[in-house]
C-alpha cells in the first residue's frame, strides 16, 4: 500500500462519487437505489443541514437506527465535515443508550421513529437536538431548521488522517461497554487492507444484514464497498427467512457478511436433518465419499438459496463450529473467515474463499503485525497482540483502560488466546478471560467444549462455566423443534417437553465426556430455559451468566 493514499473517508469515498456517478450505491432490496452522484448530493445537503444546527469539526453526533440508506447518508455527512459519529447498536438497552449519549457528549442524535421508544425520558446535558432519520425533521433547540434538498455546505472542510471519525461503544461479552476511538486512518486503512484479501468492484452487489453500527459491518460492508463503486442493499425488516429469502433472489449478492450463528442454524435446522431423516441416510452420510457428494449437492442448493451469484460469504464475530465449517468446505460454498476487534477497526486476520484453512482465521491482513505474547513453550499458545495503522486511538475518557490495553510501543492486547501454524495462519483458542485453569494447572477452553455440546441433537447453544471448582454447562434446547417432533402426543405437549429435555441431559452428559479429555469433563448440566442474551455479532454475554451462577450451590 503506497503513501499516495490519503486515508480519510471524504477523500477515498469522494473518489467513488466522481468515478461511478451513475452506478447504484445504497438502496433497499428490490427498490430504487441512489446513484453515487445522488448519494453525494444527499450527503452534502445533510452536511449543510448539520451546519445550520451548529455542528462543527470535532462535535459528537450519535446515530441510532436500523440499516437504511439514510443511516449511511448521515454517517458520511457527519464524518465528511470532521464531526465524530457515535453509532449506537439497536439492541442496546435504553439505559445503555442514555449512558452512551451522556458519556459521548453527543450534541445531536439521529434516530429512526421505530426506535423512538428507546429514548423516552431522555435528558442529557449535552444533547441539543433529535433528528428523525426518516424525513430529517427535528425537535430541540434548533427544531426550526429544515432540511433542504440540494443545499451545499458553507465550509470547505480539511480532514486529516488522524482526525477522530467515530466513537464506537462495544457490546462486549465480558461487561461494561467502552467507547473505542477510531480515526479516519484506522477505518480507511483497514478497509483497504481488507480489499487486498477480497477485492470489490463496481460489478459487485452486497446485501447488508448485520447492524451498521457494529465495526465489522461498518468497515467491511459499508466503507469498503463505497470506496470501490459497489452497490449495497438493505432490508426493511429484520432478516427472518420470509424477509431474507426474497431479498436474496432480488439482489443476487456477490458478497455478504455474516456471523457463525446464522450459518450454524441453517446447517443444523435445514441441512443436517436431511442427512439424518432415516437409517439409510445416516449410514451413507458416515462414509466419506458419499458424505462429500451429498455435501456438494447441498452446497449447490445453498448457493441457489443465496441468489446464485455469491463469491464471498464472510464469517466473523465469533468462532465457526468445526462441523459446520467442514460442511461448507466440502460443499464448496464460498465462505471466508476473518478475525478482529472493534479496537482494530476491526480486521486483524483473514482469508478469502479460495484460501480457507479449517478452523483458522488466516494470516495477518496487509500492514498489520500479529504476535503471540509469552507463548507456551509446548503448545505455542498465548495472548494475541496486534500492531498497525488500524489500531484505535484509545478509549474515550478512559486513559487507564487505554494504557492497560495498548503498550507503550503500540501493541494492542486483544485478550484472545491463539497460536500460529507453520504458515503463520492464526488459530483462535478462546478469550483469555474465559480460560479456566484445571486442578493441575491445565488450560481448559470452554469454547471448545461448547462446540461439542452444540453438535448434540436438539441443542441450540450452550455456555460452560466454572462453579466452585467444577465444570458446569448451561444448555439451551430447541423447544420449537422438540414440540414439532412430539406434536402427535395426546398428553400436554408443554409438560412432556420438560420431561424430554430432562431425559436428554444424562445422554448429553455421557456424549460430552466421551469426547473431551479427562480434565475437561463436565460435572453437571443445567437446562437454560430461555435463549442466552447476546451481542450484536451473536456472541453470548458470558459475564451475565458467570455473575448469576457464581455463588449458587
Amino acid at each position: 500500500m503506497t503513501k499516495t493514499h490519503k486515508y480519510t473517508l471524504p477523500h477515498l469515498i469522494g473518489k467513488s462519487f466522481e468515478q461511478y456517478p451513475d452506478l447504484p450505491s445504497l438502496g433497499f432490496a428490490g427498490e430504487y437505489a441512489l446513484s453515487y452522484s445522488e448519494l453525494k448530493e444527499k450527503v452534502e445537503a445533510t452536511m449543510a443541514f448539520l451546519e445550520r444546527h451548529g455542528i462543527k469539526h470535532g462535535d459528537k453526533v450519535a446515530l441510532l437506527g436500523p440499516n437504511m440508506p439514510k443511516w449511511g447518508i448521515s454517517y458520511l455527512a457527519i464524518t465528511f465535515m470532521g464531526a465524530v459519529v457515535v453509532p449506537i447498536l439497536p439492541d442496546f438497552h435504553p439505559e445503555e443508550i442514555k449512558n452512551i449519549l451522556a458519556h459521548s457528549d453527543a450534541k445531536i442524535l439521529f434516530v429512526s421513529r421505530s426506535m423512538e421508544s428507546r429514548i423516552e425520558g431522555l435528558n442529557t446535558l449535552s444533547l441539543e437536538n433529535i433528528i428523525y432519520l426518516e424525513d430529517f425533521s427535528s425537535k430541540g433547540k434548533t427544531s426550526s431548521v429544515l432540511f433542504e434538498e440540494g443545499a451545499k455546505p458553507g465550509i470547505r472542510y480539511q480532514i486529516e488522517e488522524d482526525d477522530l471519525a467515530a466513537i464506537i461503544y462495544t457490546s462486549g461479552t465480558t461487561g461494561k461497554s467502552k467507547g473505542v476511538m477510531l480515526t479516519h486512518k484506522n477505518i480507511t486503512f483497514n478497509a483497504l487492507s481488507a480489499w487486498k484479501i477480497q477485492p470489490l468492484s463496481k460489478r459487485d452487489r452486497m446485501l447488508s444484514v448485520l447492524p451498521l453500527s457494529h465495526t465489522y459491518e461498518n468497515t467491511l460492508g459499508f466503507i469498503l464497498p463505497l470506496m470501490h463503486g459497489t452497490s449495497v442493499y438493505y432490508l426493511r425488516k429484520p432478516p427472518t427467512p420470509p424477509v431474507l429469502l426474497p431479498a436474496l433472489k432480488k439482489v443476487k449478492p456477490t458478497a455478504m457478511l455474516s456471523v457463525p450463528l446464522i450459518m450454524e442454524k441453517i446447517y443444523r435446522n435445514k441441512i443436517l436433518p436431511e442427512f439424518q431423516r432415516n437409517r439409510f441416510m445416516k449410514f451413507i452420510y458416515r462414509i466419506p465419499v458419499f458424505r462429500k457428494g451429498l455435501n456438494r449437492l447441498a452446497g449447490n442448493k445453498l448457493k441457489k438459496t443465496f441468489g446464485g451469484h455469491m463469491e464471498f460469504f464472510g464469517i466473523g464475530g465469533a468462532k465457526l463450529d468445526r462441523n459446520v465449517e467442514k460442511f461448507l468446505k466440502e460443499a464448496r460454498f464460498p465462505y471466508a473467515i476473518g478475525y478482529g476487534l472493534t479496537e482494530s477497526a476491526p480486521l486483524l486476520a483473514g482469508v478469502n474463499a479460495k484460501t480457507t484453512r479449517l478452523q483458522s482465521t488466516g494470516p495477518a491482513v496487509h500492514g498489520v503485525e500479529l504476535k503471540i505474547h509469552d507463548p507456551d513453550p509446548v503448545t505455542g499458545e498465548g495472548e494475541i497482540w496486534a500492531r498497525g495503522p488500524n489500531i484505535m486511538a484509545g478509549y474515550y475518557k478512559d486513559p487507564e483502560a487505554t494504557k492497560a490495553t495498548i503498550t507503550e510501543d503500540g501493541w494492542l492486547k486483544t485478550g484472545d488466546l491463539g497460536a500460529f501454524d507453520e504458515d503463520n495462519f492464526l488459530f483462535i483458542k478462546g478469550r483469555e478471560k474465559n480460560l479456566i485453569i484445571g486442578a493441575s494447572g491445565e488450560n481448559i477452553y470452554p469454547e471448545e467444549i461448547e462446540s461439542i455440546i452444540n453438535n448434540f441433537r436438539h441443542v441450540v447453544e450452550s455456555l460452560v462455566i466454572e462453579k466452585k471448582g467444577k465444570l458446569v454447562a448451561l444448555v439451551h434446547f430447541n423447544r420449537e423443534e422438540l414440540e414439532q417432533k412430539y406434536s402427535d402426543l395426546k398428553e400436554d405437549v408443554s409438560n412432556r417437553i420438560e420431561t424430554i429435555q430432562n431425559e436428554l441431559v444424562p445422554e448429553l452428559h455421557r456424549y460430552i465426556n466421551s469426547k473431551v479429555n479427562k480434565f475437561s469433563q463436565l460435572q453437571k448440566i443445567i437446562i437454560q430455559a430461555n435463549p442466552f442474551q447476546k451481542t450484536a455479532t451473536q456472541k453470548i454475554k458470558r459475564f451475565m451468566y458467570h455473575i448469576y451462577h457464581k455463588d449458587e450451590t
